[in-house]
């Protein structure tokens, strides 16, 4: 692999913006809009916070209902 190429890499849950709804919506909220808990996202205990951080922020900048 030369220096040029990137490998694409998914975001860790501390790394997904805020203004990037679509991305923290998908996989860490319910269709009504709750945020689902550990026992189903399978994260450690950070990163539920940092993704529970991030849809709060995203709520609070109107970007997300």
């Amino acid at each position: 692999m030369s220096t040029t190429e990137q490998k694409q890499q998914t975001l860790t849950p501390a790394e997904i913006p805020f203004t990037n709804v679509v991305l923290a919506m998908n996989r860490y909220v319910t269709d009504t809009g709750k945020i689902l808990p550990r026992k189903y996202t399978h994260l450690t205990a950070k990163h539920q916070r940092a993704i529970t951080k991030t849809i709060k922020h995203s709520r609070n900048m109107l970007l997300a209902q």
